[in-house]
């Protein structure tokens, strides 16, 4: 867990940046990758600038930045190759990151698995139970009073905003992605933008997205995975959510202690999402056979991904019977996605009869 970044990992990142963007220019050569080799140029020196008059970057919300800063280039990129008005886009982008946002904290309120104690936090702070340790209860940021009957931490104040900071963590992909996606479909049509059209555009530049904001995820440590004692184990630093979520378990006796090795699902999931970019816009897109097939694709590929990448993951959410949350959400996209195909499969086949 890296709370902030340093010079070399900015360089890192922007390495696999880098090398992302040649691997589709190879491809794609309309693509121009120079605003990307120069803005992850500039990224990386302006972190190396910061790091050098020990200012520190946020390591979570630097990645958020980052994937609003690629997907809003690519989607103005991809208007200006359609001949479209990329302001629209721009103006979009804005009001997805703060539907996104708001979709993901409202996702995780209700359905990770917190709701009734965000809702007694406002009512009965006594019946909210935070499973940390003494010192972290009597801690500055907390501030709460020990339980030494139910071993405990319990508010000592009605907190009836707390659903709300959705800066303190607590965030849900797919409730982001619903409203963003539904928010956008009412903004295109009252800017008379071509939408379907537009949603194979967020199949290519979703999954870049969460590309970035995965490696957020394992930078702040949130979303890992089982423990294994196989070589790609990776061990989360003392007071970590892994570690925390070990002690809880019993697995160690102290969260102070680094973690277990776990598996390490936040990469594998930003590794799978960034094949799954390169393997639509630099294979896909281009062979499209109709408006919406890269969209429908697209959801399918992550929805699966996800689903397998679930079983292997420990940190604590919400769900139903043996899948979780997101492992339902994702059987409805595959199922939506599915359905979805033949009718824009008709559509755009009774739009080149007409033309």
């Amino acid at each position: 867990m890296i709370s902030t970044f340093d010079g070399r990992l900015i360089a890192a990142v922007c390495v696999v940046v880098l090398l992302g963007a040649l691997g589709v220019w190879s491809i794609r050569r309309d693509l121009d990758p120079k605003p990307v080799l120069g803005g992850a140029l500039l990224v990386a020196l302006g972190a190396i600038a910061a790091h050098a008059f020990d200012e520190p970057i946020p390591a979570y919300f630097t990645m958020l930045m980052a994937a609003f800063a690629a997907c809003t280039w690519f989607a103005v990129r991809w208007a200006k190759r359609e001949k479209r008005d990329h302001d629209v886009l721009i103006d979009l982008a804005l009001i997805s990151l703060i539907t996104g946002v708001a979709g993901s904290r409202i996702a995780h309120v209700l359905f990770d698995g917190f709701f009734m104690d965000y809702v007694h936090l406002c009512t009965d702070p006594s019946q909210v139970a935070w499973h940390i340790t003494p010192e972290q209860c009597a801690s500055e940021s907390v501030q709460g009073a020990w339980d030494a009957a139910a071993n405990v931490c319990r508010p000592t104040e009605a907190d009836c905003f707390a659903w709300a900071r959705f800066w303190a963590g607590g965030l849900t992909w797919y409730g982001g992605m619903v409203l963003g996606i539904g928010y956008a479909m009412y903004f295109l049509k009252k800017e008379g933008f071509p939408r379907i059209k537009t949603l194979d555009l967020a199949g290519m530049i979703l999954p870049l997205g969460l590309f970035f904001g995965r490696l957020g995820c394992w930078f702040g440590g949130c979303c890992f995975g089982q423990p294994t004692d196989a070589w790609f184990g990776v061990s989360f630093p003392a007071w970590s959510p892994a570690s925390e979520a070990q002690w809880r378990a019993h697995l160690l006796e102290h969260p102070s202690h680094p973690s277990l090795p776990v598996i390490p699902t936040q990469l594998l999931e930003a590794g799978g999402s960034l094949l799954i970019a390169f393997a639509i816009i630099g294979w896909l897109e281009p062979r499209k056979r109709f408006d919406g097939q890269v969209f429908c694709v697209s959801m399918i590929a992550y929805a699966v991904l996800r689903f397998v990448l679930e079983f292997f993951r420990a940190d604590d959410r919400g769900g139903v019977g043996a899948l979780s949350t997101s492992q339902w959400v994702g059987v409805v996209i595959v199922v939506a996605a599915a359905a979805l195909w033949p009718v824009l499969q008709r559509r755009s086949s009774a739009m080149l009869r007409a033309g």
